[in-house]
């Protein structure tokens, strides 16, 4: 970490709803001001967060039944075996730099399969242990990037994509389960996008966008001398689809589509019929849609006003499976053992980080992590409110409003505005350390959904197309105002805070308005468009595509990207700064934060800049998530 402007930090960056009346005030939530406990973000930081390998059944080892997971205990993310009886955690590998992300047990024996970038410059590849600790790159090479798709039905191969052969597109190949060997499955000429291959391996799905309002999958058969891209979504106007995978027998394919309505539903296509059918649809978006091993059991969720609703059906007997005795909060990562007597899952709270749990189908559930950093009282973590404002034309704006404990009439605080990342992005219900800390601190945090966002259906995704900087901008300032009519926020000391998209929004609040919040912490937000749009990585594919039916061309757009790009209007900042940026970022390259901080510290404005040598998008080591976490605390105090 290189921190920038003479100081130094000890400390991390982890990087919606109740309706609320727009015709009126908010109604004021009494309490008294109380006094509390307050913690340091190291202290949040300690909280452990788990995520388990997500191949079928193949979570589970076909040795002793513990579960694959990857933990950040150590501070790097790391392979562990977790015994689903005890809770006990053995380590499997012991990187101290670069992030280990389990994926999948083999089938038959403890050997593991794993990936690992270099430190967040999201070039992954693929990797595998052996019981013994031996490891072999399977995605051998420099500049590409590779992942893992599945297991064969058979057991006896494993698929993975990568972009050895074209940085733009994605290729699909077989490996041999015993001698790694492989053979290449499908050549992606037409750089499409990898949707999903059948566990038969005779399908494969690739995905087109259009525009970032429409987009079209084509099947190929992998069995036909002749490989052919078949368009399995013809259609008629703006529809987005999106492939959901295969059912376990590879018999149907799922996918989702917004055509029949503001959200997304998932059908079915027979692959044998053609025929077409509804499988789950609601008044919210349909997230996925997965199954247990055999097909028996289905799993779904849904987008339900950013928190999510997660169903578990026996489709035998039609009744869905109660899971009791968890905390309320998300259910996620839901995995199925062998014979799908058990599963395991974890359970997100705003006031705690997801634990993980093992339930017998019937029986009850046992807890077997604590994530949560014992030092902090968890009665003293504040649960968000999913509320509602009227932006400046009207229109209902979503968001999440966490109320700090010690505030109240008597003693209001200073508040922050939130803008999540994107374009496109949802500020949904669960943990966040950073937000936490803040708010343990004293300061209110309000993550807005403004227009634009994601979860609330296809008009309101769209009201900002080719309108950045300004429709979505205008929601941001109008809840200035909103934060203000509740009595238990100080008015006069709001600021505004964002990573990446949301970083963006924070240099154009200060720039395009800069009498509208007092202070703004730019995670590494973009600054210039012309930059960003021209160096998207080759990875991204037919993603560019979208991404420049809704925010521009730069060939084309020019003018219009210069007009919204705070960097080309740095000189109309006049309000305390600070940048916190990864100098591996291949989404945001460092040069836009170190432009931003040399126009801004021409303005003689105050300006802090901390950089992080070993990150990318978003800060994954412990150490430098609690290092940019206490800036954001020291640099509220002095200026806000």
């Amino acid at each position: 970490m290189r921190v920038i402007n003479g100081w130094l930090l000890i400390a991390t960056l982890a990087l919606g709803l109740l309706s609320c009346s727009s015709d009126e005030a908010p109604s004021t939530v009494v309490s008294d001001s109380m006094s509390h406990d307050t913690y340091t973000a190291e202290q949040f930081f300690q909280t452990i967060s788990y995520r388990m390998g997500g191949a079928g059944p193949y979570a589970f080892s076909s040795i002793d039944g513990d579960l694959l997971i990857s933990s950040d205990e150590t501070g790097v993310y790391n392979a562990y075996r977790l015994d689903v009886i005890t809770g006990k955690m053995t380590a499997l590998t012991e990187s101290t730099d670069r992030g280990v992300y389990a994926e999948s047990w083999f089938p038959q024996d403890d050997r593991f399969i794993y990936q690992q970038d270099g430190n967040g410059d999201e070039l992954t590849h693929v990797l595998v242990m052996s019981p013994e600790g031996n490891v072999k790159d399977l995605t051998p090479g420099i500049g590409h990037k590779a992942g893992f798709a599945g297991w064969s039905a058979d057991e006896a191969s494993f698929y993975i994509f990568s972009n050895e052969r074209d940085g733009g597109a994605f290729d699909m190949y077989r490996y041999d389960v015993d001698d790694y060997s492989r053979e290449v499955l499908y050549e992606n000429t037409d750089g499409l996008d990898l949707g999903a291959i059948s566990r038969d391996g005779r399908w494969v799905v690739y995905a087109r966008n259009n525009s970032n309002a429409d987009s079209d999958l084509f099947l190929i058969d992998l069995m036909e001398d002749e490989l052919e891209l078949i368009n399995i979504t013809p259609h008629e106007g703006d529809v987005e689809h999106s492939a959901m995978g295969f059912t376990p027998d590879s018999s149907q394919f799922i996918y989702s589509t917004n055509g029949f309505g503001e959200f997304r539903q998932a059908w079915t296509l027979s692959l044998q019929s053609g025929e077409r059918e509804a499988l789950v649809a609601d008044n919210w978006d349909v997230l996925y849609v997965g199954y247990s091993p055999s097909g028996r059991y289905r799993v779904s969720g849904v987008n339900n006003d950013a928190s999510t609703d997660v169903t578990l059906t026996d489709l035998m007997t039609g009744s869905d499976v109660v899971i009791s005795d968890v905390p309320d909060g998300d259910l996620a990562q839901i995995r199925f053992n062998r014979d799908e007597t058990a599963i395991a899952f974890g359970i997100n709270r705003d006031t705690a980080p997801t634990d993980l749990y093992h339930m017998p189908l019937g029986g009850d559930a046992s807890r077997l992590t604590r994530a949560l950093n014992p030092a902090i009282n968890n009665d003293l973590m504040v649960e968000g409110e999913v509320v509602r404002f009227a932006s400046y034309d009207g229109l209902q704006i979503p968001g999440i409003l966490y109320k700090p404990n010690e505030a109240s009439a008597d003693n209001p605080v200073p508040a922050l505005v939130w803008v999540h990342g994107g374009p496109g992005g949802q500020s949904r219900k669960g943990y966040s350390a950073v937000i936490q800390h803040l708010v343990n601190h004293g300061y209110a945090v309000y993550q807005i959904n403004n227009r634009g966002s994601s979860g609330y259906g296809k008009t309101f995704y769209h009201l900002d197309d080719l309108k950045h900087g300004e429709a979505d901008l205008g929601d941001v300032v109008a809840s200035r105002s909103f934060l203000s009519s509740y009595d238990w926020i100080d008015g006069e000391r709001v600021g505004i805070i964002g990573g990446s998209y949301g970083g963006y929004m924070v240099a154009a609040a200060l720039a395009f308005e800069p009498d509208a919040f007092e202070v703004g912490i730019n995670i590494f937000g973009v600054t210039n468009w012309l930059r960003t749009l021209e160096s998207i990585p080759p990875w991204w594919g037919a993603f560019r595509t979208s991404l420049y039916a809704e925010l521009g061309d730069p060939a084309v757009d020019t003018d219009r990207l210069t007009a919204i790009s705070p960097l080309f209007h740095a000189d109309n900042i006049v309000k305390p700064l600070l940048v916190v940026q990864g100098a591996n970022d291949p989404r945001v390259l460092q040069v836009e934060s170190d432009e931003l901080v040399a126009e801004v510290r021409a303005n003689d404005i105050p300006v802090e800049y901390v950089l992080f040598e070993d990150e990318g998008h978003g800060f994954r080591k412990r150490v430098n998530r609690i290092t940019a976490s206490e800036a954001y605390l020291s640099f509220l105090r002095t200026h806000l």
